[in-house]
């Protein structure tokens, strides 16, 4: 019986208190830039990654060197709907996968890798260009 009125007492507004509880806005505020903090930190880079995997899989070609989710590196021999087939080793092993299972392609890496430092290239190029004209019209 003590407990039950010393967890009333606790409870209840003290006497002449006017229940001040103020604007629920701060806590619907913070609600919202948890779930924004949440989103941009979790959801967005995860939804992009699953894209970038989207796209390795449906742009792998015959040839294409790749490692599969189990750890199994070939080269692609054959390129289905869903399927691939690919060919490892020196004793020309050929495994059919899913295209799910493939983890990443070598050569596409590659490809992107090449482009990049081509296109660094081009913009150091660029640079130099324009600082030897700044230096030209400094003349």
């Amino acid at each position: 019986m003590n407990e039950f009125l010393t967890f009333a007492m606790l409870g209840a507004p003290a006497e002449g208190a006017e229940g001040a509880q103020g604007s629920p806005m701060p806590m619907i505020l913070m609600m919202v830039a948890l779930f924004a903090a949440m989103y941009f930190f979790t959801i967005r880079p995860q939804k992009k990654q699953q894209k970038m995997e989207q796209e390795i899989r449906e742009n792998t070609q015959i040839g294409d060197e790749i490692t599969t989710i189990g750890g199994i590196c070939g080269k692609v021999v054959s390129v289905k709907d869903d399927t691939i087939v690919i060919e490892t080793g020196s004793d020309r092993v050929k495994i059919k996968f899913k295209k799910y299972a493939i983890q990443t392609n070598h050569t596409a890496n590659e490809k992107v890798q090449a482009e990049r430092e081509a296109a660094r290239a081009a913009m150091q190029e660029k640079k130099a260009k324009k600082s030897k004209k700044k230096d030209k019209d400094a003349e």
